[in-house]
């Protein structure tokens, strides 16, 4: 076995100073396994793959390497949820109610979709304790937020809703549509524009999963705290009642069920093969790439309309910004979308938005170059911002 990495795809020689970041992030970084794709004006300049798929480096990371990237999926139902209430006239300050009354309860009567979209519907954790077991069980999971009253007024504040935004919206997707939201994305977005990214994997999908490495969490063997937010692991000498409920609240945003955020199942069979869209994507970079290049092309490619550019207009404007209760940093929210920031960049340019996942993966559309870029990766080191989606980055831009 060598550990030397050879580079396998395409980059057009214009981009081949990709090609070289992506190959230093093996040496410099450590990376394992890795796919990045690049699409600009509608072309794929760059489609490239390397390193391994499984931790003891037996297996070549393969063109169709399907790749867990985690939070990148979140946008990817908040299309399918933006596209199914325009193909059935929902508006998105409409209440839910009008077709999910069972979430009127508890002061969650007045809740949009929008409030969904831009995680300010006061939902970041589910408050009931659940077993491990509930992690497969979907109705039980939206069930029991349609029950729960909010940690927040909905449309106050914003605050991450790390693993129960895909629910909410996946569960608004059902209801309107009559399709679970993974069967939604696969008929009416990945499969019409070819993106092999997937919730929930099929049998025979699961044989090209890469296994995930996790150090942090395989050597530390801590509980799901150690994926907090360093801010939230500091417990207050003093404990008002509002503490105690805020860190209670951090806690079950992260593990409850336990296996919510991934940690103790990321290699299971169960957890490819479940759908939880908040964390639970997989795909191919040029997947995620394949449905970013619509976006950037206005929401429609090849004869196909994803979604409306209008309703993409809307999306990818600023719905709100400023301190994130969760995530305890300044972030700015599209409709489902993050958009460039200082603290979470996507390239130089200004209107780029799309999603980051855990571990840095990454997919984005830079409308103002025509410009798409998927990037996946399976050895978790960093969160969203970490130093390999960065050079890549920072290589293409130097490209254009």
């Amino acid at each position: 076995m060598s550990d030397e990495i050879f580079l396998q795809g395409y980059c057009s020689p214009q981009f081949e100073a990709v090609g070289r970041a992506f190959q230093n992030n093996f040496s410099e970084f450590g990376e394992l396994g890795a796919s990045c794709c690049v699409f600009v004006e509608g072309e794929a300049v760059v489609d490239i793959w390397g390193g391994w798929a499984d931790v003891a480096k037996t297996k070549p990371w393969q063109k169709g390497t399907l790749s867990g990237f985690y939070s990148v999926g979140k946008s990817f139902t908040a299309l399918c949820a933006l596209r199914a209430a325009d193909q059935h006239g929902f508006e998105l300050d409409a209440p839910l109610t009008d077709i999910w009354p069972e979430y009127g309860q508890n002061g969650k009567q007045q809740t949009t979709l929008r409030h969904l979209l831009t995680h300010r519907a006061g939902m970041p954790a589910i408050r009931k304790p659940l077993p491990d077991e509930a992690l497969f069980d979907w109705t039980l999971l939206v069930n029991t937020l349609a029950e729960q009253a909010p940690y927040w007024q909905p449309g106050t504040e914003h605050g991450y809703h790390t693993n129960t935004m895909g629910l909410l919206a996946g569960e608004f997707v059902r209801r309107i549509s009559g399709l679970p939201v993974d069967q939604y994305f696969q008929q009416q977005i990945a499969q019409p524009l070819g993106a092999d990214t997937h919730f929930g994997l099929s049998d025979e999908d699961l044989k090209r999963a890469a296994e995930i490495s996790w150090p942090a969490q395989e050597q530390a063997a801590q509980p799901a705290s150690a994926a907090y937010p360093a801010s939230t692991e500091e417990t207050p000498v003093e404990q008002s009642p509002e503490v105690i409920e805020h860190i209670q609240m951090m806690k079950s945003a992260y593990s409850n069920p336990s296996g919510i955020s991934s940690l103790g199942v990321y290699n299971t069979d169960g957890w490819r093969q479940t759908v939880a869209p908040s964390a639970n994507g997989f795909g191919t970079a040029k997947g995620i790439a394949r449905i970013y290049n619509a976006l950037a092309h206005g929401g429609t490619i090849n004869g196909y309309e994803v979604i409306k550019q209008s309703r993409l207009e809307e999306a990818r404007k600023i719905q709100c910004e400023g301190l994130d209760r969760i995530l305890r940093r300044e972030i700015r929210w599209g409709l489902g979308f993050q958009l460039t920031h200082p603290n979470r960049p996507m390239g130089p340019n200004q209107n780029s938005f799309g999603h980051f996942g855990n571990g840095g993966s990454l997919g984005f559309a830079d409308p103002d170059t025509k410009l798409a870029f998927g990037y996946t990766l399976n050895r978790i080191v960093r969160d969203w911002g970490s130093p390999q989606n960065k050079a890549l980055m920072k290589a293409v831009y130097s490209c254009l």
